[in-house]
């Protein structure tokens, strides 16, 4: 039997580079175009002014962002500790504060993960994606208005269905003015059903996985965290809110004037997210690529875990807005990143970004159709060189190798058809074969470490999952394995691959901390959701395996805040939760008569059963036994799951 995995052990501090990344990382500094300051200039142009200390709080005092802990970025050599390449883009996207773009146009960088942009209407503000958090669109307004007249909000856009774009926006708005019609919500079609969906049905698991995609256990320094590739960090532990969209745009080419602005608008969904739009201002000559033309190769598959992005589709999208705006527009802005000025540098950054899509795309195909597999395929994948030398199609974020395999994956699965990868073992299991294979344990940690000091770390990590997985107690198998994942973050080009690998490493080395888990259903999240998305969420949270032998039926009637009633049919079968909306149970065991708010709490954990019929706010009619029974059958989610050790 496996040894449990450690939860705790002594605090080990993070190594120095060895010479073989070192070497490495002086084959990058002598081969990438490091003497092209150009965006150096461009992240600089138009700055006003940023917070001094630039911390954001909550209001109990507590930092949701502290920009001062990536002073160390200040030299222009990197460190031995830092891929060259990654360490020049740190910089530039640690940059931070107010930026007048054109005039009567403004961003907020650096404040959290996304950009928040300003446009002055003619009475009012248009603000495009206010951020992640309440405190830190609230902050980064403030900043506007120390520098500029205090003009009321009239609209906001959300250009996509993901957290950072949307979840500050009642730090700007009140929902009361929303409400009465005096703001305007613009948002693409399918915007609240993406945005709830991806945070809620699979959003404990991913949050979980971002931890390490971010780095958000790690310290700041040149041996830990630098960046996060669109940003120097998301800020933590805010405010979410939403607003549900009161505008939403369906076709590309819909156009709306709000408050004197003119916007031309250009569908993107299943690109960089499900629901997506970038957007053109004729009357500026401005094109908003939202975030499907920044200054990195981005993602077709996020590490954190989402829906495989597609690259025909965002590639072909990128070729139509340089059809459709391309000769009207002399300045480009993305919700992350800096912008780029003059007509001819607009067209060629958006043909440069779609260029390096599409070779993606059809060279993953090509290669797959040769019958190489996702593994095959990525580790031979190299962009032209036109396209590598352009520092914004570097992968500092998403890169070649893994969403080559996003490709693969999206057209052909997991599965590489070589029947033995069909069925294979899980690590518990294989594990120990693996290392009695070797020769035993003994055998194994020597030829890991002839391999460390060979610089081999690919192979050392992978030969000692199986000694971790086959004996997580073993202090110098994970140590070892924590060292090569070191090397491979120090060496790593996009900020999230280095981030992957030091949490990994240092969950190794100290175990799993329990810092307390993220609340994602927050009371704006699930009053985004619909009933039948609260009961697929049921369904997801039933213990299959425990409710095999259970079978029963119920009525639920929820009352609605317009006096109207919401039916449900909802059956417990085959270990599975279905629910038929405006049907009726003839037989049924029980019915059920709550409010949604009641049957919220019941599931999320915010009350019990017995409380709510207790209160009155629960009515049940039939057998009380059997719908407890089934909340007990609902599965809790813990957060700080083990991911590097069984």
């Amino acid at each position: 039997m496996p040894k449990p995995a450690p939860t705790s052990s002594t605090a080990v501090a993070p190594k120095p580079a060895t010479e073989a990344t070192a070497a490495a990382h002086r084959e990058i500094a002598g081969r990438l175009p490091f003497s092209d300051r150009r965006d150096f200039e461009d992240a600089a142009r138009g700055f006003i002014g940023t917070l001094d200390p630039p911390v954001i709080r909550r209001a109990d005092g507590h930092p949701v962002i502290d920009l001062s802990a990536y002073e160390f970025l200040r030299p222009d050599e990197a460190p031995a500790t830092v891929n060259p390449g990654l360490w020049r883009h740190a910089k530039l996207a640690a940059c931070h504060g107010l930026y007048q773009v054109i005039d009567r146009v403004y961003q907020v960088r650096g404040f959290d993960q996304a950009n928040m942009t300003i446009i002055e209407g003619e009475r009012g503000l248009i603000v495009i994606d206010p951020l992640i958090y309440a405190e830190t669109a609230k902050a980064a307004l403030d900043l506007y208005f120390d520098h500029r007249p205090h003009r009321p909000v009239v609209a906001v856009i959300y250009t996509h269905s993901h957290g950072d774009h949307f979840g500050g926006v009642k730090g700007i708005v009140d929902e009361a003015e929303v409400r009465a019609g005096r703001v305007t919500v613009i948002a693409p079609e399918g915007f609240l059903k993406e945005a709830v969906s991806e945070n809620i049905y699979a959003g404990n698991a991913m949050t979980r996985r971002a931890v390490y995609m971010y780095g958000t256990v790690l310290g700041r320094g040149t041996r830990r965290q630098v960046s996060v590739g669109l940003t120097a960090t998301p800020a933590r532990g805010g405010t979410f809110t939403l607003i549900p969209p009161t505008d939403t745009v369906h076709t590309t080419g819909e156009r709306r004037t709000v408050d004197g602005v003119e916007m031309v608008f250009q569908m993107a969904n299943g690109t960089e997210a499900p629901s997506e739009f970038m957007i053109h201002f004729p009357g500026l000559r401005m094109f908003c690529s939202a975030e499907d033309a920044v200054h990195t190769m981005h993602n077709l598959y996020t590490l954190r875990g989402a829906e495989i992005r597609d690259a025909a589709s965002w590639w072909k999208k990128l070729d139509e807005s340089i059809e459709l705006f391309g000769a009207d527009t002399d300045v480009i802005i993305a919700q992350h990143h800096w912008p780029r000025w003059g007509n001819a540098d607009v067209v060629t950054f958006l043909e440069q970004q779609r260029d390096m899509y599409k070779y993606l795309h059809d060279q993953s195909l090509r290669l797959a159709n040769h019958g190489q597999t996702m593994d095959e395929i990525a580790e031979q994948i190299q962009l032209p060189p036109a396209l590598e030398n352009e520092w914004h199609c570097r992968g500092f974020y998403g890169t070649v190798n893994h969403n080559a395999k996003a490709v693969y994956q999206r057209y052909l699965g997991w599965y590489d058809s070589h029947p033995a990868h069909l069925h294979r073992l899980p690590p518990e299991q294989s594990a120990p074969r693996y290392v009695e294979a070797m020769g035993g344990s003994d055998a194994l940690l020597d030829r890991a470490r002839t391999a460390f000091a060979a610089g081999e770390y690919r192979w050392v990590a992978e030969l000692l999952t199986h000694l971790v997985f086959a004996d997580p107690g073993n202090d110098e198998a994970r140590h070892l394995q924590a060292d090569a994942f070191e090397q491979l973050g120090y060496q790593a080009e996009s900020a999230v691959w280095r981030n992957e690998y030091l949490v990994g490493a240092l969950e190794l080395r100290q175990g799993i901390r329990d810092l307390g888990a993220v609340k994602l259903a927050t009371p704006d999240m699930l009053g985004a959701m619909t009933l039948d998305m609260l009961l697929d969420y049921a369904g997801i949270r039933l213990d299959g395996p425990r409710a095999w032998g259970r079978s029963s039926s119920f009525n639920w009637v929820f009352e609605q805040a317009d006096g109207t009633q919401a039916r449900y049919a909802v059956r417990l079968s085959n270990g599975t939760l279905l629910y038929t909306a405006d049907k009726h149970v003839p037989a049924a065991d029980a019915t059920v008569a709550w409010d949604r708010e009641a049957f919220q709490r019941l599931l999320f954990g915010g009350s019990d059963l017995e409380s709510e019929v207790a209160a009155g706010r629960v009515r049940i009619d039939g057998d009380k036994a059997l719908v407890a029974d089934l909340f007990e059958l609902l599965d809790d989610f813990p957060f700080w799951f083990p991911i590097v050790t069984p």
